[in-house]
């Protein structure tokens, strides 16, 4: 079954914000006086010029040079200290962290499930089974029959520290499953085929694929995509079944720019294997026909700088969204004889922005965001359109798993912040939602308990910039509440006003939870995007200290009791922010930081940097980059200051923020505070970019973050409200 189950998968992926922050207790937060002395990185002499300014980096030592086998002992005997501080300094706080824990897990069910999609003979679905920390993917013919276990997950990972499926591909057939494992957080991933009639692995076809496999359309082929040692996807490759590896062939491999990376797909109709090549604002595709992989690819349009499209195939037509003409994308027609002339069929807007066009037999669906929040629109062949309605201010929305080409009915999934995630199927010939499925919380959630706000925030600069707020009833707003504030803001990935069940044990401590929806996310567009990136990227931290500073404006709370948290190009936004404004926070959590921006984006060696300049800048070629990303730089602008409480997150194994980042920053940090304030390092040993693997372990991470900030902002000795 293919798209059947990458969107299963992607469904089941938890939301970016699930690993959010805590809330805050009444008692005196523990000081790094109450512990022993924290570990402390040794410095050694390292400094290197560019474009005529000299950088001094006394911890450059942290990056093992085996990367990425990190072996050396002086490294790994300091992240060992460091991880030893942080449980001694979370001792304490075990009663805490199990009742969150146990709060949190409350609200899971043991034995949830997914609804099942249709896909060709059989039907496909995962479940869990009790107190199970993963998933089992079944199937069962869709004119009856057993059901059938195609991968058991708690056995396939028993035995291992780390445990991620990242894609399992059903062939035409039905007959096979390829499927990619990761077994250390190193995203390098092993591809198997495995016979489904016997349930056993028939052959190995790469240890290092990535990405989403393509079944051709026989089912004896499959189309993969590896990555070389930087970690970079650069080539699709064809396997035929029961021919040796060696015989496999390229279809295409990116030789022109080391930035691009190369990606494989289908369309709707199956009728072409997609090959993409590109990068954060430029890419093109090649079409490849399904009966005939060895085929010469096509060409559809050949890259140029800042432009991006994506193709469909529906009725002997290519659909292609587009940025060429609008900055908010046009959806446009060609025929695949002339994939190169496109034809407009909807036009650019400023207040519709395109996100995605999926054409199926019936309709061409839509996915678009309108002044900031999602729509789905059908369109017909013949140019009839209509919104399917949604009756909340506030919510999110998007195609869920729709892997056939002429299905009665689209698959949704839905939530807003005090609605559960809910799965509605459209019936598109009477204007009517089905609801499929509902978010059981096993113990218990009442909405009407819950308000949720949205607030339009002034910047600095006169954007106004939108933060999502829900609170349990009863919150006063009078200035001193406590708010756990989050954002992510980069490579124009919205943060959506969803739903959370972990965040119910902050509200129920007295906590409202806002989302700032600022500039390097699309959210209000793909300008907004663009206005958080290269040499705009200060507004990005400029629209989050706004928001800050509009919440406490509209009395929700006062500065200091402010909890906050960001990963990845999120924990960049956070480690900014304490450098330009540490009064206003309380207690912070960076997960996995991109905090060492200008070393990182020296470094073209590393698995991100060429594919990362277009979204940072290039501080190798461009003077004026390097001064921009040196002035906002975390790592190289922690100052003798004061800080808030701060917890630190990495991953030993993690490609795309190295380990170091978050180790370097720590080290520097511990060096230049001039407060008692508690800061830890966590660095998981066997994981990488996403933490622990298995829902509960993940859980347990989430708990011990919220404890931090409970304990360190205020609220830890609240109690619960029912």
């Amino acid at each position: 079954m293919r798209l059947a189950f990458a969107a299963l998968l992607l469904a089941a992926a938890p939301a970016l914000a699930s690993a959010q922050p805590p809330a805050p207790t009444n008692r005196g937060p523990m000081t790094q006086t109450q512990l022993p002395p924290p570990p402390r990185a040794e410095q050694r002499p390292h400094s290197y010029e560019r474009h005529g300014v000299r950088i001094e980096d006394p911890y450059h030592w942290l990056r093992d040079p085996g990367y990425p086998t990190v072996d050396d002992e002086d490294v790994l005997n300091y992240l060992r200290a460091e991880n030893s501080y942080f449980e001694a300094a979370m001792a304490p706080h075990q009663p805490l962290i199990e009742t969150l824990f146990q709060e949190m897990r409350g609200r899971i069910p043991e034995d949830d499930s997914s609804v099942p999609v249709r896909d060709g003979a059989f039907e496909y679905w995962w479940a869990f089974q009790p107190g199970a920390q993963y998933r089992t993917w079944y199937r069962r013919p869709v004119g009856g029959g057993a059901d059938q276990v195609i991968f058991d997950e708690p056995r396939e990972a028993e035995g291992k520290q780390y445990f991620r499926l990242g894609a399992m591909e059903v062939s035409p057939d039905g007959r096979y499953a390829a499927i990619l494992v990761d077994d250390d957080g190193s995203e390098r991933f092993q591809l198997k085929i495995r016979d489904l009639t016997t349930g056993q692995d028939i052959e190995t076809v790469t240890e290092v694929g990535i990405g989403q496999p393509v079944w051709t359309a026989d089912s004896r082929g499959v189309v993969f995509t590896e990555v070389n040692d930087n970690w970079r996807s650069y080539r699709a490759r064809l396997h035929r079944l029961g021919e040796p590896v060696a015989n496999d062939r390229t279809l295409y491999e990116e030789t022109q720019n080391v930035a691009f990376t190369v990606g494989v797909g289908h369309t709707q109709d199956r009728k072409y294997i997609l090959i993409s090549t590109g990068e954060n604002t430029s890419n093109e595709v090649y079409l490849v026909p399904s009966d005939n992989p060895t085929a010469t690819p096509v060409l559809i349009a050949a890259r140029r700088p800042n432009i991006q499209y994506s193709v469909d195939s529906a009725h002997d037509k290519l659909w292609i969204l587009t940025n060429d003409e609008h900055v908010n994308f046009r959806l446009a027609e060609a025929s695949p004889e002339r994939p190169g002339e496109w034809r407009t069929v909807i036009g650019g807007s400023d207040e519709a922005y395109l996100r995605g066009i999926t054409s199926f037999r019936d309709h061409l669906v839509i996915q678009e965001r309108v002044n900031g929040l999602d729509q789905v629109r059908l369109r017909s062949y013949d140019g009839q359109e209509e919104r399917i309605p949604f009756q909340e201010a506030s919510y999110t929305v998007g195609l869920g798993a729709n892997p056939e080409y002429a299905p009665s009915t689209y698959r949704l999934s839905y939530s807003s912040m005090v609605t559960p995630p809910t799965v509605y199927d459209y019936h598109p010939d009477d204007n009517r939602l089905e609801t499929r499925k509902v978010q059981q919380i096993p113990s218990g959630y009442d909405p009407s308990q819950y308000v949720t706000e949205r607030l339009m925030v002034p910047s600095r600069d006169g954007r106004q910039v939108p933060v999502s707020i829900v609170y349990r009833r009863g919150f006063e707003r009078n200035g001193q509440g406590r708010v756990f504030l989050y954002a992510y803001g980069a490579y124009g990935i919205a943060t959506p006003p969803a739903f959370n069940t972990n965040r119910f044990s902050l509200l129920d401590r007295g906590y409202a939870f806002a989302i700032a929806h600022i500039r390097g996310g699309d959210d209000m567009g793909y300008q907004w995007y663009l206005d958080g990136k290269l040499e705009r990227r200060t507004n990005t931290f400029n629209d989050f200290v706004d928001a800050a500073r509009g919440i406490i404006a509209a009395n929700y709370t006062q500065a200091g009791r402010i909890a906050i948290q960001g990963g990845s190009a999120g924990g960049e936004l956070m480690g900014a922010v304490v450098n330009s404004d540490p009064g206003l926070w309380g207690a912070v959590v960076a997960d996995v930081p991109f905090v060492d921006v200008v070393n990182t984006m020296l470094d073209e060696t590393l698995p991100l940097t060429p594919g990362e300049w277009n979204e940072w800048g290039n501080p190798i070629t461009d003077p004026q980059a390097f001064r921009t990303m040196l002035a906002y730089s975390p790592y190289d602008n922690v100052r003798r200051q004061a800080y808030p409480p701060m917890l630190i997150t990495g991953g030993l194994n993690d490609p795309r923020v190295t380990y170091w980042e978050p180790a370097k920053w720590n080290a520097r940090l511990r060096e230049m505070r001039t407060d008692s304030n508690l800061q830890l390092m966590k660095i998981n040993m066997g994981a990488g970019h996403g933490g622990q693997s298995g829902r509960w372990t993940r859980l347990r991470e989430v708990a011990e973050a919220y404890a931090f900030m409970l304990t360190q902002n205020g609220g830890a000795d609240v109690q619960p409200a029912r």
